[in-house]
């Protein structure tokens, strides 16, 4: 099928729909490749350094995809579908698997209590409870105390 567009410029432009087979075929430039691993490298790079800040305690304020994306100077829908192309998984899914792993080591060295694990990861209590049993089927207590049996 071939179909004649019209540029914003006014100029006529002929595209041509191609079948799945042939899209597969289509050599997508290592630049661009690069590029989607580069900004996906990058995230991950700035999500340690603020999970790291959290930790060190040099800020108390949880940064959402959009800082991300303002930090590598790019929009945070482009952030989140290059990452999701990329990677098949939405930022989130690295954000929250890095802070449950934290939240976890956190829990494991008992020089702080459940509360100020929470505080310390910039949640309330009671939410954090709630978010960690979503993910790991216990609460934070419960994760410790069966970690330390063992």
């Amino acid at each position: 099928m071939i179909t004649a567009v019209s540029t914003p410029a006014g100029n006529s432009a002929i595209l041509k729909a191609i079948t799945k087979e042939e899209a597969a075929q289509i050599k997508i430039p290592k630049k661009y490749i690069s590029r989607k691993e580069e900004i996906y490298q990058d995230f991950l790079r700035l999500l340690d350094e603020h999970l790291a800040d959290i930790v060190a305690e040099r800020t108390d304020k949880m940064k959402e995809l959009r800082d991300f994306a303002e930090a590598l100077f790019i929009h945070p829908t482009h952030l989140s579908n290059v990452i999701k192309e990329h990677t098949g998984y939405h930022p989130c899914f690295f954000y929250e698997g890095k802070l449950l792993k934290l939240a976890k080591e956190l829990l494991l060295n008992n020089k702080r209590s459940v509360a100020d694990v929470a505080y310390l990861l910039t949640y309330d209590p009671s939410n954090f409870t709630k978010w960690f049993k979503s993910f790991e089927g216990v609460t934070p207590s419960q994760f410790r105390r069966l970690h330390q049996q063992g």
